[in-house]
């Protein structure tokens, strides 16, 4: 990470502020820190907050930047507020956007939990698991549960737009248990297009496949198991739309594997 980001985080958050960079994208820079945006530093409590950081694009004009990074921000921010309020999602909850700066803070997930418990990103909860037994029932459960968190999200008219098993957060509840959160919706968007619900499953099918691929027939079927599960709770016209995306996920699929074969 260039220290000119770290000292333009450092500048705008003031030096009595401590943050610590966890994570770089090709878009945003993410940090962590112990102090409220609004709150007393006495009344924070000693929590974690997450801020997630849009640097300016010097291959951008300037103005051009500026307008980029305000709409971008301020859109996931605006999609975070609408999914935390729909029953059953689990998304981070937001707590603060300076769309003009961009910058946004959001809650740290697994905060109440100790340093040995802790959470894991799909990704690496597979991996975990893969040397000892890729087939335990909580890996099943789990998939399950991160595929019905998918149909919950495409049931309401939500894509994710970047669905891979490292935008998908797992926070343990228990010895056995693990709920998953979705994450970094900065290409999320309001869709009722199955072609872009399709689009989100095959993003998710091709990032289990490349880093799990002994094991991702099984995996695939047990996140559609979930996922379909939603669609199907509500009844005929559920039915009738998830006969629709599955069709459309076929044939994005499809088109995925002409391009790979032509290269």
């Amino acid at each position: 990470m260039s220290e000119e980001i770290v000292s333009r985080v450092s500048n705008y958050l003031t030096p009595q502020v401590p943050f610590k960079a966890i994570a770089q994208g090709a878009e945003a820079v993410v940090f962590t820190t112990n102090v409220h945006p609004y709150l007393p530093a006495k009344d924070s409590n000693n929590k974690t907050y997450v801020i997630k950081y849009r640097p300016p694009k010097r291959y951008r004009h300037p103005s051009i930047d500026r307008s980029l990074t305000k709409h971008r921000t301020l859109s996931e921010s605006r999609l975070l507020a609408k999914l935390f309020l729909i029953p059953g999602l689990k998304v981070p909850q937001l707590i603060a956007c300076d769309a003009y700066n961009g910058y946004i803070w959001i809650e740290f997930l697994g905060e109440d939990l100790p340093n040995d418990a802790g959470f894991s990103n799909l990704k690496n909860f597979l991996w975990m698991f893969a040397p000892s037994d890729p087939y335990d029932p909580i890996v099943k459960e789990t998939l399950i549960k991160v595929g019905e968190q998918i149909g919950l999200l495409h049931w309401n008219d939500y894509c994710h737009g970047d669905l891979t098993s490292s935008n998908i957060v797992l926070v343990r509840e228990g010895p056995e248990s693990w709920q998953p959160y979705l994450i970094d919706f900065g290409l999320g968007s309001t869709s009722n297009m199955v072609e872009d619900k399709g689009v989100d499953l095959y993003v998710l099918e091709r990032a289990i496949v490349s880093t799990h691929s002994l094991f991702a027939d099984t995996y695939k079927e047990w996140l559609m198991h979930g996922f379909c599960q939603v669609y199907k709770n509500n009844g005929a016209e559920g039915e009738k739309k998830l006969k629709e995306v599955l069709n459309r996920f076929q044939e994005v699929r499809m088109r995925g594997r002409k391009r790979s074969m032509i290269g």
